[in-house]
């Protein structure tokens, strides 16, 4: 699970208990600038087929957490519910995409979505 916090210009993505070490990653932050889009997709990280993994977990059914490299774009992941899993689109970093598991996805696509609107 991640929780999303805006810090001025800066969106940061926690990674929350045990998915750090699944993901190997405790935080990742971003640009507002450099977020093209964000939606909620429960379909993103459905599947047994995530991309080739690099550091990280793929277990089927259970957790895709880390980065993978599918049709040469770097993706990160930590979703356990897929149910619960938003898209964020980038532009000039080192993922082009973050599939995450958050509390609710429609309150994290507003937060986000807004903060990107008043910049």
């Amino acid at each position: 699970m991640v929780s999303i916090s805006v810090q001025g210009d800066r969106i940061r993505f926690e990674i929350e208990g045990w998915d750090k070490i699944w993901a190997l990653k405790g935080h990742l932050e971003i640009p507002l600038a450099h977020i093209k889009s964000v939606r909620a997709d429960p379909e993103a990280a459905k599947g047994w087929w995530h991309g080739l993994r690099l550091p990280g977990a793929d277990i089927p059914g259970v957790i895709v957490a880390g980065s993978f490299l599918r049709h040469g774009r770097m993706i990160f992941y930590d979703v356990h519910d897929t149910t619960q899993a938003i898209v964020v689109e980038l532009d000039h970093e080192d993922y082009d995409r973050l599939v995450v598991e958050v509390r609710d996805p429609a309150a994290a696509v507003h937060m986000v979505a807004s903060a990107i609107a008043a910049r």
